[in-house]
């Protein structure tokens, strides 16, 4: 069986048709597709096997079913069942169920409490991936990849954030439908993708509000401009991720297919640029 390499990252990158081994870039250099899979932790070796025989593994958008395939993990970009895989073990992402009084920095020059106290249990040095403002709680995800951070974070990707509200007053649906139809605020118009109301009694309302604006204050400042200012704010989803039962305060490193879904999604996103 040869051994053959699988392009690099910058060739044939947008290519899907089925393939065995790509190319031939002089023998033995790179490492065997299986045994790159097995250490990413996808599946054993033989397990593996079985999934490139079976056409569900590509290499930079490229179908690979030749086990003798062969690449190199810090060029090349991996999926498996249309999933990305992270190829480098120095990587790590944690998902922080940030507390009220805690502001987005690593460092604040005003002595506030500040992300340190989270990124210091782990060795790597990890940031943030955008901000909360300090009053607004939730999930908030801290890794040291720098390029998938830049995606997840940059506006003009528009990754989708989900937050509940809780607002003075009764918040009716001539209300969702405007927070969804567009307001206008100071810095130009906005949109929520989605509103709904999740509760309704003693004077003042849940609400749950999805859109993929980064501006500052965003939810606060659009609840406020249609009369419901909001006495509490919980970030419970971003992008793929979401909070579910993780405690305040409390951190932990993203599943599997957590970090398969967020990969999937910047490289998905990045490749649009």
């Amino acid at each position: 069986m040869c051994a053959d390499r699988v392009p690099g990252a910058g060739d044939d990158r947008g290519r899907s048709d089925q393939a065995g081994p790509a190319g031939d870039s002089g023998g033995d250099t790179g490492e065997r597709l299986q045994k790159v899979m097995a250490a990413a932790g996808v599946a054993s070796r033989r397990v593996s096997e079985q999934l490139i025989v079976e056409g569900r593994v590509r290499v930079n958008g490229r179908v690979v079913t030749e086990l003798g395939s062969r690449i190199d993990p810090a060029v090349d970009l991996l999926e498996v069942d249309g999933a990305a895989v992270q190829l480098d073990p120095s990587k790590r992402y944690i998902m922080l169920n940030k507390p009220t009084g805690v502001v987005s920095s690593m460092r604040d020059d005003r002595g506030r409490p500040d992300l340190t106290q989270f990124a210091e249990r782990y060795e790597e040095r990890l940031f943030n991936v955008g901000r909360l403002d300090a009053e607004t709680s939730g999930l908030l995800l801290l890794t040291n990849d720098g390029e998938t951070a830049n995606v997840l974070a940059h506006p003009s990707f528009g990754v989708t954030k989900t937050y509940i509200a809780t607002v003075r007053g009764t918040v009716v649906p001539a209300t969702l439908s405007k927070l969804t139809r567009g307001i206008d605020l100071d810095d130009g118009p906005i949109a929520a993708d989605k509103a709904r109301l999740v509760q309704a009694s003693g004077g003042q309302s849940i609400v749950e509000v999805t859109l993929h604006s980064g501006r500052n204050r965003i939810v606060r400042r659009m609840l406020d401009a249609v009369g419901h200012p909001v006495t509490a704010l919980v970030r419970r989803q971003f992008g793929p991720l979401h909070l579910g039962s993780l405690k305040s305060g409390a951190t932990r490193d993203l599943t599997k297919i957590e970090l398969g879904q967020v990969l999937t999604l910047a490289r998905s996103k990045s490749e649009r640029t």
